[in-house]
């Protein structure tokens, strides 16, 4: 609590606080729903999860609200821009700042999946099936599906913000039409045509990070604002806006109403971001602008900022172990034959569902205290001055080929079949390439790669 204080009271006057409200909201938001969703049974006799949206068509809409990954990558577009400007006036690289930003992103990471591949191990050596090991490993690491995205977009940022710096809200609405083409082309062809919309349609809400940054910062630039219009106005016409196109493209469109994946959906507007979904994010900025003067009013009080600055210490934790914890404790009540599984919408489902969700945080609690240390004590390099054109092109491409790696490992591991024997939970070459560019980060992080003399 000592230390939150003087965290508090070291605050910039000039920080945007409720970024770090919405950053905090948008993670608690996807542990809960995650958990609340999710309905347990017996496959085989093996505990199993699955969505209970399937069961509870009536609660489609209201993952207009629960479907927050737009607002963390618009949190993020704000905080990326925000950082990359900052490192820059104090002498930093485009590279020199991946390679810092790396940090808090890759460090937790690699705890877990260390930590997973370890226990899958030890379970493997013990008689256990290494499909069921790997199906086990697989749910715990479904978040990591996420964290691909963001990795990228991370890694997009120095010349994506270049872009909006020179063509400001246009940026965005291109990205938005990539997104529409790649719907329509897995409305008449194969579902994979859309792949390149994980990318456009999360781009895009990043973006739109960038133009906050940006308000009230610079002018205009041709047709397009580089800073995003906050003021009440603008929300309720983007609230408004984002919510006429969202009932017209699930009511008339071909779109499902549903912002969270539905088995049996002709559509998946999340995976990948679909116009839908992007439509959605348009009206919950709307909502974000109109809240944001009355929660910022909140935030200078002490009290509720400490409780911001303490979730986001250890939000990218709380993040990566939610589903392990869900892993562990149904494992837990399976074996003690307490395991209640009541069919979904029942009275007893939904009973259940208050000690379930405190069960599971108490769980991940434990976690947290446990492995929250590595993201809340992980310390930045200062910026590094400028070297020789030959050093920042050698820690330039060292930088590219770190983030590669850690992209190929993530990206492997969540395409692998669930159902792989896997005898240590990872498929070993998602495992090798992940802690490859990991390693690589690492290095560049001390100081031993990539050092070149002046020229």
């Amino acid at each position: 609590m000592r230390r939150l204080r003087q965290l508090a009271q070291r605050t910039p006057p000039g920080r945007e606080r409720y970024i770090d409200l919405l950053r905090a909201l948008a993670i608690t938001m996807v542990v809960l729903g995650h958990w609340g969703v999710t309905a347990i049974g017996y496959d085989d006799g093996r505990p199993a999860g699955h969505s209970a949206l399937a069961d509870l068509r009536w609660a489609w809409p209201l993952t207009w609200v629960a479907q927050v990954m737009p607002v963390f990558f618009l949190v993020g577009g704000y905080a990326n821009a925000a950082s990359l400007a900052s490192y820059r006036r104090r002498g930093g690289s485009a590279a020199g700042w991946l390679v810092d930003r790396s940090a808090r992103l890759v460090r937790p990471t690699t705890v877990l999946l260390l930590v997973l591949a370890a226990g899958a191990g030890i379970a493997t050596l013990r008689g256990a099936d290494p499909a069921q090991v790997r199906t086990v490993v697989w749910f715990a690491t479904i978040p990591l599906w996420f964290l691909v995205a963001y990795v990228a977009v991370v890694a997009l940022t120095p010349p994506m913000y270049a872009l909006h710096r020179r063509f400001g809200l246009a940026v965005p609405v291109a990205l938005v039409v990539l997104v529409a083409l790649g719907d329509l082309a897995r409305l008449l062809g194969p579902a994979a045509l859309a792949n390149g919309n994980y990318l456009f349609g999360w781009l895009a809400v990043h973006q739109l990070g960038f133009a906050w940054y940006d308000a009230g910062r610079t002018g205009t630039r041709g047709l397009f604002r580089r800073g995003l219009p906050l003021s009440g106005r603008a929300g309720a016409l983007l609230l408004g806006g984002g919510l006429v196109a969202l009932v017209l493209l699930t009511a008339v469109g071909p779109y499902p109403v549903a912002m969270l994946h539905v088995p049996g959906e002709r559509l998946d507007n999340a995976a990948p971001p679909s116009l839908a979904l992007m439509a959605a994010a348009a009206a919950q900025l709307g909502l974000i602008l109109l809240l944001r003067r009355p929660a910022g009013r909140r935030l200078r009080r002490s009290g509720p900022w400490q409780a911001v600055l303490a979730v986001n210490a250890v939000v990218l934790t709380l993040f990566l172990w939610h589903l392990t914890a869900a892993v562990l404790l149904v494992g837990l009540l399976d074996a003690l034959g307490a395991l209640p599984t009541p069919p979904v919408g029942s009275a007893a489902w939904w009973a259940w569902r208050v000690p379930w969700l405190l069960a599971l945080a108490a769980v991940l609690a434990v976690l947290v205290a446990v492995f929250g240390p590595v993201e809340a004590r992980t310390r930045r390099p200062p910026a590094t001055g400028p070297a020789g054109a030959g050093g920042r092109r050698l820690r330039a491409g060292l930088a590219v080929a770190g983030y590669a790696g850690v992209l190929a490992g993530l990206l492997l591991n969540s395409l692998a079949p669930k159902t792989a024997p896997e005898p240590l939970g990872l498929p070993a070459p998602a495992l090798v390439a992940y802690l490859a560019g990991a390693g690589l980060l690492r290095l560049l992080r001390s100081g031993r790669a990539g050092r070149h003399r002046p020229g």
